[in-house]
């Protein structure tokens, strides 16, 4: 009888434990608590954190996030207006604004977040197709793009004019489907570009039209340097020229001066007497019979000419044959 009330006390207090632990429930800082019965809301969100309780086995706690929460969406290839392919990234931030109209439409993050790649996929879409690239890529209207000092003076390509940029892009895509997510208890807080680039299919082209630009500028930097080595080399030589003439012009002076003082010199020295005058033209004779005469030098000259002028004066035994 004893094991027997035993065993019934010990099945109650496990039946009202279990009871217990299907009555209670807690609600953290973080979430919102929708309560189901059947599926069907009953009462009130709950918002404020702590022990709540509820009827057991009957209903059900549907947990709801208070916290932002993150969408990032898959990178997409889409077309420009001016007919350029460009994959663009995307990621947002959202909320749960109306839990219950959250609950009753999408039910879990996971239907929230296919919903919100649906809308924010065709709004991105759209916006990108309204646009030309170069709205995507500059991020104002206002914003001056800072230019390389080197290539300040090359004028490669002009910028096209912009009237939005990308931050109202970017703007227009959270204005238009906040809308759409309202419906479903969703507030849109932001949207942004994570990443845009060429479609694969143009990016090769677009690398080979910039490099057919650089090689212009280096083209263009190429024969201006070449202009300018040549400008250099023919300073130069100009330079060369007039350094040259300068210097033959004052070693003509000085050689001058230099002949100058030497006939002066030879002058003054052999004009001193008859004697000195005659001795002059000796030596002057004997450095020419030197120069012009040698041992298989054959002179035909008359009696008459000077070069036999000392020849005469010699002791006929001592002449040469």
């Amino acid at each position: 009888m004893n094991n027997k009330a035993t065993a019934i006390f010990f099945v109650g207090l496990l039946v009202t434990a279990i009871v217990g632990w299907e009555s209670l429930y807690t609600v953290g800082e973080t979430e919102r608590v929708l309560i189901t019965q059947f599926g069907k809301p009953m009462g009130e969100i709950v918002d404020e954190a702590g022990l709540k309780v509820k009827i057991p086995f009957i209903q059900v706690v549907n947990r709801i996030e208070k916290r932002i929460l993150v969408w990032d969406g898959a990178a997409n290839d889409m077309p420009t207006k001016d007919k350029l392919y460009i994959t663009v990234d995307t990621f947002g931030r959202w909320r749960i604004k109306d839990p219950l109209q959250y609950f009753l439409r999408l039910r879990d993050e996971r239907s929230a977040q296919s919903r919100l790649e649906d809308i924010l996929g065709s709004e991105t879409r759209n916006a990108v197709a309204r646009h030309e690239l170069i709205e995507i890529i500059r991020t104002s209207k206002d914003r001056t793009p800072e230019v390389d000092p080197v290539l300040a003076e090359v004028d490669v390509s002009t910028l096209l004019p912009i009237t939005r940029g990308r931050k109202r892009l970017e703007a227009d895509i959270l204005e238009a489907a906040s809308g759409k997510l309202a419906e479903f208890g969703i507030e849109l807080l932001d949207v942004r570009f994570k990443r845009v680039n060429y479609n694969e299919s143009v990016r090769q082209k677009i690398y080979a039209r910039m490099i057919s630009e650089r090689d212009q500028i280096a083209d263009r930097f190429r024969s201006e340097g070449a202009g300018e080595a040549a400008r250099i080399i023919g300073d130069k030589e100009r330079e060369l020229q007039s350094i040259d003439s300068k210097a033959y012009r004052t070693i003509q002076g000085i050689e001058g001066n230099a002949d100058a003082r030497a006939t002066d010199i030879y002058s003054r020295s052999y004009n001193q007497s008859a004697e000195a005058v005659d001795f002059y033209k000796f030596l002057k004779t004997l450095d020419m019979y030197r120069s012009v005469i040698d041992a298989e030098t054959t002179l035909v000259l008359s009696t008459d000419s000077d070069l036999m002028s000392l020849i005469k004066r010699l002791d006929p035994a001592a002449r040469p044959r």
